[in-house]
């Protein structure tokens, strides 16, 4: 096994690395003064079963677009330099989230994704709470690995959580299995019933609207869980609706904190009480520490996965069905 990671993605996949106990692969990235660049691996890795860290979300020095073109060319140059199997370990997937088409000649822009990198020689592509998994799996052709944060979050909950009445609620009707999904982890792990619960939310255009909340969260901590944040609008209206039903606190379990402008006001409302976000996306753009923010770390998952895929072992726990 040899483990690389991008410049972009250095300090998750040093710590990839520790908990595989494996140093990381020597590797080159140059840029050159019209915005052009190369990277190339420096350690020998013909026969090898390679993998790549690298997430996607824009940066504060890399664009969305400039972190997939390097990983893109860099999975090209490990299969031309003789690599046996390539996999790209992207925690965040940019374009994820443009999956289908909502409006006549919509782009199916994760599809183009999965193309390009198909077409450089990925093997395998693994990401963590991709926004849609099944077109996630759909868009590609070579072998996937949908992660789910839900055994991160599980452990969080057993340790700060156990005892108290439990509602996990989904933002909107297209989060709902992932919500189930946790629910149903939760309840024999803490060996108590969790209540549900579902905040309406219509999309159009960018505008938001839909006042409906149906569900059991009267008394109980309610947990919004998500794949990601972005200005945390949606967060905020379903946390609202969740404590005008009768919610006593209000968490969040975000697997992705982009935390784009907008997003301190949220964290700052009263409304909610705690946001747990992993730190496959670091949160950056914020200004300064929050009281409120809780960063759990998703290497030891990462690292499970790629382990087993090297070992050829079953990954069944840790994905998202």
């Amino acid at each position: 096994m040899q483990l690389f990671a991008l410049t972009a993605t250095a300090d998750l996949g040093r710590a990839v690395a520790a908990a595989l106990n494996v140093p990381l692969a020597a590797h080159e990235e140059r840029g050159f003064e019209d915005g052009e660049h190369k990277v190339r691996p420096l350690d020998d890795v013909a026969g090898n079963d390679v993998y790549v860290v690298q997430g996607t979300h824009g940066g504060l020095d890399e664009s969305a677009n400039d972190k997939l073109v390097r990983l893109i060319f860099f999975i090209g140059a490990l299969k031309d330099a003789g690599a046996a199997r390539v996999a790209a370990v992207v925690p965040y997937l940019a374009y994820a989230r443009k999956d289908r088409r909502t409006k006549p000649n919509d782009p199916v822009t994760t599809r183009y994704v999965a193309q390009m990198m198909e077409s450089v020689g990925a093997d395998c592509v693994v990401t963590l709470e991709v926004h849609n998994p099944a077109a996630f799996e759909n868009a590609f052709r070579c072998r996937t690995v949908a992660l789910t944060a839900t055994p991160l979050f599980v452990d969080y909950i057993k340790m700060q959580l156990a005892g108290e009445p439990l509602a996990v609620v989904s933002p909107d009707a297209g989060g709902m299995k992932r919500a189930e999904l946790l629910r149903e982890v939760l309840e024999p792990a803490l060996g108590q019933p969790v209540g549900k619960g579902l905040a309406e939310k219509h999309r159009s255009s960018g505008i938001v609207s839909g006042d409906l909340f149906v569900g059991d969260v009267a008394g109980r901590t309610a947990l919004i869980v998500d794949d990601l944040v972005s200005t945390g609008g949606t967060l905020l209206r379903a946390a609202k609706s969740a404590r005008a039903a009768g919610a006593k606190r209000v968490l969040a379990l975000i697997t992705h904190g982009l935390f784009m402008p907008g997003a301190e006001a949220v964290l700052a409302d009263p409304a909610i009480d705690r946001v747990i976000v992993t730190d496959a996306v670091p949160p950056f753009r914020l200004k300064g520490p929050s009281a409120k923010l809780v960063t759990l770390p998703c290497a030891p998952l990462l690292a499970g996965a790629i382990r087993r895929l090297h070992e050829n072992r079953n990954l069944t726990d840790l994905l998202v069905f």
